[in-house]
């Protein structure tokens, strides 16, 4: 399997996907912690992250795979959405809150509902 399949599963594996320079807890730029802010103010409190620095292929994957020069970058439903100025640009807009909006909260199963008796 080649860098590009590998990105290719992990994008159609998650619905939300973002490429970036160290985790969510502890991320390693500015742009990266941009990007982990507006997905959160957007309700989407977990999502697949891959932190580029601990994979060199990834790293130059990526930007191949999506022909974007920088990180971090976004992917909903296996659709390249952009960096942090364009989450950005997207936010200010209410563009990635409507994106997002059937994502927002968690990404878990929910509850199963009590069975009436």
């Amino acid at each position: 399997m080649n860098i590009h399949d590998v990105i290719r599963n992990q994008i159609t594996s998650h619905p939300v996907v973002l490429y970036m320079k160290g985790t969510p807890q502890f991320p390693q730029c500015g742009f990266s912690h941009n990007a982990v802010q507006l997905l959160r103010a957007c309700g989407v409190k977990e999502f697949f992250a891959v932190n580029v620095l601990e994979d060199p292929a990834i790293r130059q994957g990526i930007k191949e795979f999506s022909n974007w020069p920088t990180i971090p970058q976004l992917y909903v439903r296996g659709q390249f959405i952009g960096g942090s100025d364009i989450m950005t640009e997207m936010y200010q807009k209410g563009e990635l809150q409507a994106l997002l909006k059937d994502l927002a909260v968690s990404q878990e199963a929910p509850a199963p509902t009590p069975s009436a008796r």
